[in-house]
């Protein structure tokens, strides 16, 4: 376990003097004010604390936060966080990446990270686009982008990262955006605490190659019908006055209007984030809601968790096992081996 300080910090007690070199205006600003912020909430020792990124904009986090960092390759940030955390497991160890860094070329490493539940916190950063490469359509964009290498259109359908997760047996997901910094402090906050692999999206807007990607869900003249912000126990409730409730109709969700006489609160779906078949329901609901002003909206904040065995613990525990029935072992009789050869 990571040790609190004593005495107390702030946010500026994980920066470093690094220039920040991202875009002025890009998401990536607010994420990592708010990262700052709940480290210094927690209070923890900036040498216990370690981030690893891969590849993109998102991946010079570890330049700014003046703890240990690695900046890996493209995609395998995921191994050095499991390898690290095997090793050390008393350090605080987050992962940065992006959507085209953790669903294309790192697919395969995030899903076996999510099912093996290190105790990590992994912030997949999603603008929809590759933005360092300037402006390639990614894993994440909307079908019928216009981009760089999709002049067209693109065709193909894309990822649902919150969906992906679930189905890989991830212990912690939620989503949260970079202009709502509120509710990310609390995701980032809650993320932290959980002990097993957290994974939350964020959805970042990348002001120079896919502006407006989500002013949707961040603007005030279309949030409160677009949005749903899901807590813990509360049920299911939206709109400009709260006026609009999700209820389900067998396993459909359906929106209601709390004005209706018929409806009351008490018909409302209540968010239950331990119940993984209903959190499994909650990530399908993924319509365009720039097409359709009636549509269900995208829900943010904790879809579930539950509290599982952490590997690193696990594999602590084999290997005192191993010690107890073969002793402390030789390494180079290991390497030796029982079979060997003389070449004469």
């Amino acid at each position: 376990m990571t040790t609190p300080i004593l005495n107390n910090k702030t946010a500026k007690d994980y920066a470093t003097d690094q220039d920040v070199r991202w875009c002025p205006g890009c998401g990536d600003y607010s994420i990592l004010k708010q990262v700052q912020t709940v480290l210094a909430d927690e209070g923890l020792n900036n040498e216990d604390i370690v981030f690893i990124s891969g590849i993109g904009c998102s991946s010079r986090f570890p330049y700014y936060m003046n703890t240990y960092g690695i900046h890996s390759i493209h995609g395998r940030a995921p191994a050095l966080v499991s390898g690290l955390k095997a090793v050390r497991p008393d350090l605080s160890v987050w992962m940065i990446t992006g959507d085209g860094d953790s669903l294309s070329i790192g697919g395969n490493h995030l899903i076996h990270i999510l099912r093996r539940n290190f105790d990590v916190n992994i912030l997949l950063f999603n603008n929809e686009i590759y933005g360092l490469t300037k402006g390639q359509y990614s894993p994440t964009s909307p079908s019928g982008q216009i981009s760089k290498s999709t002049p067209m259109g693109s065709i193909d359908h894309p990822f649902n990262p919150i969906a992906l997760c679930m189905g890989a047996d991830a212990t912690f997901v939620a989503r949260a955006m970079d202009r709502d910094p509120i509710q990310l402090r609390t995701v980032l906050a809650e993320a932290n605490k959980h002990k097993g692999t957290s994974l939350v999206e964020i959805y970042q807007n990348c002001n120079v190659f896919n502006d407006g990607a989500f002013f949707v869900y961040t603007e005030k003249s279309t949030k409160p019908q677009s949005t749903l912000f899901v807590e813990h126990g509360q049920p299911l409730v939206f709109g400009e006055n709260k006026d609009k409730g999700i209820k389900l109709d067998g396993f459909k969700p359906v929106v209601v209007d709390l004005n209706d006489p018929n409806v009351s609160m008490d018909d409302l779906w209540v968010h239950d984030q331990y119940d993984k078949m209903k959190a499994t329901l909650l990530t399908r609901i993924f319509e365009d809601n720039k097409a359709n002003d009636n549509e269900l909206p995208r829900p943010f904040g904790i879809f579930y968790q539950e509290d599982r065995y952490l590997y690193e613990d696990a594999l602590e525990e084999q290997i005192q096992l191993a010690k107890k029935l073969k002793g402390e072992g030789d390494l180079d009789s290991i390497l030796a081996g029982s079979n060997t050869w003389k070449i004469n």
